[in-house]
């Protein structure tokens, strides 16, 4: 990658669920390029729609493909550059200190468990994806009532940490190893949770977020988010060539 001479910044529209890892990331592309990178951190559908009403993003990195779908065919996203970048996961989690133990999934039933946190599934698809595998195991109806919302992942594990709900269902990118007990949730009880990004087709700095989005996309960004719990996707082109051989 060049080394950009001169001071440029982009800024990224990125999932909440990012957070932790693209600041990392953010931090090595611009070690590496010179390029500034300048975040705002949110639940997707809400950044998509900022996206719809003009906001200067150069890049939007978001925790499904159906709001960059949307967003191209509205005609708001450069020709050619939407990618899968990542593919999430979701957990179970109370934090470290907590005096309930979950062995399962199934104990959120449990009467000491009072108030459950999820993330908007209408807006972040983490909380959808919660919403979803919670109905698969048959254990809305019965914790409904118990359940808060967050405007987005990051306010979610918030709610946790600061005693206003006793667990919560968020992504494994959030959580550090000792930061408490976790639970995996099976993958096969919620649609895939498949991220994708693309420039932002108004961005006046294309070039130097196709830079960052090539990075990210490189070996050395997908170990980096495979560090933070990331599940690598297979791209078009692997898949093409899988199937040529």
């Amino acid at each position: 990658m060049n080394q950009q001479s001169d001071a440029v910044e982009i800024t990224v529209a990125a999932a909440a669920n990012l957070s932790d890892a693209f600041t990392e990331l953010g931090q090595k592309f611009t070690a590496r390029t010179g390029v500034r990178v300048v975040y705002s951190f949110g639940a997707t559908a809400e950044l998509a729609k900022q996206i719809e009403n003009g906001a200067p993003f150069d890049l939007f990195a978001a925790a499904d493909t159906e709001h960059v779908e949307r967003l191209n065919r509205q005609g708001l996203i450069a020709d050619g550059t939407a990618a899968l970048y990542a593919r999430g996961r979701l957990m179970v989690w109370t934090p470290l200190g907590s005096r309930i133990r979950l062995n399962r999934i199934e104990d959120l039933r449990g009467a000491e468990v009072e108030r459950i946190a999820i993330a908007r599934p209408d807006v972040a698809p983490y909380g959808r994806a919660a919403v979803e595998a919670l109905g698969a195991l048959g254990l809305w109806k019965d914790i409904e009532s118990k359940i808060i919302y967050g405007q987005n992942v990051t306010q979610t594990k918030q709610y946790v940490a600061t005693g206003n709900a006793d667990a919560a269902l968020l992504p494994r990118s959030l959580l550090s190893e000792g930061e408490g007990q976790s639970i995996e949730v099976d993958e096969r009880l919620h649609q895939p949770i498949n991220q994708s990004l693309a420039i932002v087709k108004a961005s006046g700095k294309q070039e130097a977020a196709s830079l960052f989005s090539q990075y990210i996309l490189s070996p050395e960004g997908q170990s980096l988010l495979q560090r933070y719990g990331y599940e690598r996707t297979v791209t078009s082109d692997e898949q093409k060539k899988n199937s040529d051989q």
